[in-house]
């Protein structure tokens, strides 16, 4: 995977915590709410873990995840690593596993300055 190439403001916006009308809410269909949403980039990389893997399909394929970290997070950097996962189809458990590092590397790199 490549560095990160955020600056200090651009970083500071992708890890703030968002107002609950710019969460990320999961649902398994349209008109389906799972009950869970995420309001960081932290919280986003937990529910990922957790979410139904329908729901992680049903987001994945529509797009939402990457509309969401690209205008919500305003990190152009995750939303594009998310978009080229999809030339892999992933599914079900491969699915979540495959974003949840994506997700969970790129947070890691954004909150710890070393490995930047």
């Amino acid at each position: 995977m490549e560095k990160i190439v955020l600056g200090e403001s651009e970083t500071l916006r992708a890890l703030r915590n968002l107002a609950a009308d710019k969460a990320f809410y999961f649902f398994t269909s349209i008109g389906n709410y799972t009950g869970e949403n995420a309001t960081s980039l932290e919280k986003f990389a937990k529910k990922i873990l957790s979410a139904n893997a329908k729901s992680l399909e049903f987001h994945f394929y529509r797009g939402d995840f990457e509309r969401w970290v690209a205008e919500a997070l305003e990190d152009d950097v995750l939303a594009n690593k998310i978009r080229r996962l999809k030339a892999l189809r992933p599914i079900g458990i491969d699915l979540r596993d495959r974003l949840y590092l994506i997700i969970s590397k790129h947070y890691e790199d954004l909150t710890n300055p070393r490995l930047r």
